[in-house]
């Protein structure tokens, strides 16, 4: 047999070898968190998710938008439990509730705070899912994922029905013509009132300008948590079917206008970091089709492109995603090989002899309403705790976070070593801090200040006011009313609670300035009663004048030292202390409220004189009062203009501002 015969015979039996591999290895194609890289060629045409050979017509791309607290993530769960996403009752139990909050400060504080992605199956369709935050302060989130969606889930508790968050987000949605199936989640209440809640999603739709053809809305009853839905309140199945084929009947598939590849649109929404393959575009495809290590090209109106090739090339897959070699119009992709990607870029083609297709317009988000400062620690006490001491370091973080943060602001300011930062309200911020807290560094922040601007028409300075509803047992809408009057806040509404627990609903039009430390002011009058929600309404004319953020001063530490509990009995009686004993301090530190207007020095170090002489008082203890524990939020919200608050890895200290002592 000649030698190029044996190279033939050597060939098939590879050949061979790998298609019996394929077919023995079906495990390399199962879900999961990791991209799973195509064993061989012939596995690739076997898979039509893998091969990209999906049809747009049977692609589904929704957004599940809500208020905060409406049981969106809940939800999405049970649609993942039902979809074969886990292996077997184990492996469920192990990933947990709300699998989609998987960051440590969205399990903590209950909200989701960064929209996700995942996928599904359902009958041949692929259903490309985006859930999204429910705080108002993360619009900039729901903002960027609705690019990527064809119509949305709006989920409303079947207690409450709309609140303003909701109409913040389906205005979004409804602005881009998109549908909307309705969920009335958490069915299984007592309290449950569906006809009602259903009544005023309608006349919430008539309010925003819904056309004819979205008001003739899909509705599904559900429970997230019990997994069960129908098309009636009184009729619900065992599982989330009803709900799966309303989406797959209510929302259209992807319009495409072209999947030739020299069409190529593709609208980068988010941003992905992986230690392996770096920074990540997640995107959309408008039209056309991407193939891997295809040359493209990242562009923006009116800006130079950004020339590449694409080095791998991913579909989300469950809670994962898998490497595939193309993918079409109407798909959600991740690719990496383009390390210069940001938000707002627009994919195209870049090979020889092709006209690419032209950018598309780059995502508009809201602008900034609250601004705080961070800069380096510098008290007495800092560089003890953190890793991340400098402005160097502090500057690149923060830059580094506008890479997929795109409602945040950063700007240098007149101080080298302080950055003006601006977010769509005081949680989008403090967020952000406690994230680089956890991550090591110290940080030196300044009091949150709204963020004015010129009406060009009328020359007039405008500040934003927010929309605020309280729900608040009767007894209590006294010292509500009180609150929000001191504030400069406008009556809107006031009204029982339809829903027969003899609650409150109080609505008040008021300057962000205004609501700056109001939540704990409202939450203590309302003895924790009190569930308040707010929603940015618009810029109006500036009020003048000043609005008093609190009636009380503050106990500062008289000198530098260790506190004593010989200290900590005479300063309880001058107010509510933040410390305790054998906690370090330092002059003009913030150690307690005090109990009248104005600010009062204690000194919480202050030791017993030891003497040979028996004390006639021995015998008399007094007891000291627990002290007062601040989180982050809280210290944010107390602190006025001229105080700031130091932020280590492990502690909160609030200060007063050396740079305006005496002014």
């Amino acid at each position: 047999m000649t030698s190029s015969s044996w190279k033939y015979v050597a060939a098939f039996t590879l050949a061979a070898a790998a298609t019996v591999q394929c077919f023995v290895s079906p495990v390399t194609r199962t879900a999961s968190r990791v991209p799973v890289m195509p064993v061989c060629m012939a596995d690739a045409v076997a898979d039509p998710i893998a091969a990209g050979a999906i049809s747009g017509d049977n692609i589904r791309n929704i957004g599940v938008i809500a208020h905060v607290d409406h049981g969106k993530t809940t939800l999405v769960d049970a649609l993942i439990r039902q979809s074969n996403v886990f292996r077997d009752a184990a492996q469920a139990d192990e990933a947990g509730e709300r699998v989609m909050d998987s960051e440590d400060q969205e399990r903590e504080r209950g909200i989701t705070i960064l929209a996700k992605n995942l996928a599904v199956m359902r009958d041949g369709i692929k259903i490309n899912i985006m859930d999204t935050p429910g705080h108002a302060d993360f619009g900039g989130e729901v903002e960027r994922v609705l690019n990527m969606c064809d119509g949305v889930l709006l989920v409303v508790d079947s207690v409450e029905g709309p609140k303003p968050q909701t109409r913040f987000v389906l205005d979004k949605a409804l602005r881009r013509g998109m549908k909307v199936v309705v969920v009335v989640n958490k069915i299984d209440r007592p309290a449950a009132r569906p006809d009602y809640v259903v009544d005023k999603v309608f006349d919430l739709m008539m309010e925003l300008g819904a056309s004819d053809e979205q008001i003739d809305f899909t509705t599904v009853f559900a429970s997230g948590l019990q997994g069960i839905s129908g098309m009636n309140p009184d009729e619900l199945t065992e599982d989330m079917k009803p709900l799966f084929d309303a989406i797959v009947s209510a929302i259209d598939p992807p319009k495409v206008e072209s999947t030739e590849s020299k069409d190529l649109q593709c609208l980068v929404s988010n941003i992905d970091y992986d230690q392996f393959k770096g920074k990540m575009g997640i995107a959309r495809i408008t039209n056309g089709s991407v193939k891997a290590n295809q040359p493209v090209a990242l562009a923006r109106p009116g800006k130079d492109k950004k020339t590449g090739r694409l080095t791998s090339l991913f579909v989300f897959d469950n809670l994962g995603k898998k490497e595939v070699e193309m993918a079409s119009a109407g798909e959600i992709i991740q690719f990496s090989g383009l390390d210069n990607v940001e938000i707002g870029d627009t994919l195209v083609t870049n090979e020889g002899g092709v006209e690419p297709a032209e950018p598309l317009p780059p995502i508009a988000v809201e602008q900034p309403t609250v601004r705080m400062t961070l800069g380096v620690n510098k008290s007495p006490l800092a560089g003890r705790e953190g890793k991340f001491l400098t402005s160097r370091m502090i500057r690149d973080r923060l830059f580094k976070e506008l890479d997929r943060n795109v409602a945040l602001r950063v700007e240098e300011t007149d101080s080298a070593d302080k950055y003006a930062v601006s977010g769509r309200g005081q949680l989008h911020l403090t967020v952000l801090i406690e994230t680089m807290r956890r991550e090591g560094f110290e940080l030196e922040v300044g009091p949150p200040v709204v963020i004015y601007r010129t009406n060009e028409e009328t020359g007039k300075v405008e500040e934003p006011f927010e929309m605020v509803e309280v729900r608040v047992p009767e007894e209590y809408s006294g010292s509500v009313i009180d609150l929000f009057n001191t504030r400069n806040g406008e009556l809107q509404d006031m009204g029982l609670d339809d829903g027969g627990e003899s609650m409150s609903v109080i609505k008040y039009l008021i300057p962000t300035r205004g609501m700056l430390g109001l939540r704990s002011s409202l939450l203590t009058a309302t003895r924790g009663t009190a569930i308040i929600d707010a929603v940015f309404d618009s810029y109006r004319e500036k009020i003048p004048g000043d609005i008093q953020s609190r009636d009380k001063g503050s106990l500062l530490a008289f000198e530098d030292g260790t506190i004593t509990s010989f200290g900590l009995e005479n300063a309880q009686d001058r107010g509510k202390l933040f410390v305790k004993a054998g906690d370090e301090t330092y002059k003009n530190m913030i150690v307690g409220i005090h109990q009248r207007p104005g600010d009062l020095a204690v000194n919480v170090c202050k030791t017993k004189q030891l003497t040979n002489m028996r004390s006639a008082t021995k015998g008399i203890t007094v007891g000291i009062t627990a002290p007062i524990d601040m989180s982050l939020d809280a210290c944010v919200e107390y602190i006025a203009t001229d105080e700031i608050l130091e932020v280590t890895p492990t502690k909160f200290r609030m200060a007063k501002n050396p740079d305006m002592l005496g002014k």
